[in-house]
């Protein structure tokens, strides 16, 4: 199926789905937001369609250095798998390198790539966790998400200050407390 093919049937299933609602989807305020729903979902998903490999393009390097690298409070933006709501927050990235460092820039592309997908928080913060224990095989890598889900606050049990906590621990991290310890307080969690 062509790209202009496929832009046109997601228009066409949000043109029925407005009228299935209740509205008049060629209303003045509504005859363009199949259209804008449409490009809205690609760039919301845009992961599906992002290679690590080629994100990474080279930026893993050999390097002398063996004490622990904190990226904190990397903004994440991601749609619930079960209701196609956002949710949102931060997530703090470490990881024990093992001769081979990567580029700063790279982890925040990394969260970008697998939260730019229909997800889940839990799976989400396995595979940022995955993906750089994979690329750059360092000692060990944590990743905690902390994140505002709207399927919470809207619907459902509607807790509107609700945060959900997921952490994922590899290698070192999982094995050593004090390596854990002093991830935790270099991003300020207990």
């Amino acid at each position: 199926m062509s790209q202009v093919s496929e832009d046109l049937k997601i228009q066409s299933i949000v043109k029925d789905l407005i009228y299935l609602l209740g509205e008049d989807p060629s209303r003045e305020g509504l005859a363009g937001t199949p259209k804008r729903v449409e490009s809205s979902l690609k760039f919301l998903t845009r992961g599906y369609k992002q290679d690590i490999e080629k994100v990474l393009n080279g930026a893993i390097f050999e390097e002398d250095y063996d004490e622990m690298v904190v990226v904190k409070d990397i903004d994440l933006f991601s749609l619930c798998e079960h209701h196609l709501l956002p949710f949102y927050g931060k997530a703090h990235v470490a990881y024990l390198p093992d001769r081979k460092i990567i580029g700063l820039s790279k982890i925040p592309r990394i969260v970008d790539i697998f939260s730019r997908r229909l997800q889940i928080q839990e799976r989400l913060t396995s595979q940022i966790a995955d993906c750089l224990m994979q690329n750059v095989k360092p000692k060990g890598v944590a990743v905690v998400i902390e994140a505002f889900h709207l399927c919470m606050a809207m619907r459902g049990v509607e807790k509107k200050d609700s945060f959900c906590v997921t952490s994922s621990m590899l290698g070192i991290f999982r094995s050593d407390p004090r390596s854990r310890a002093e991830f935790f307080s270099l991003v300020g969690k207990r």
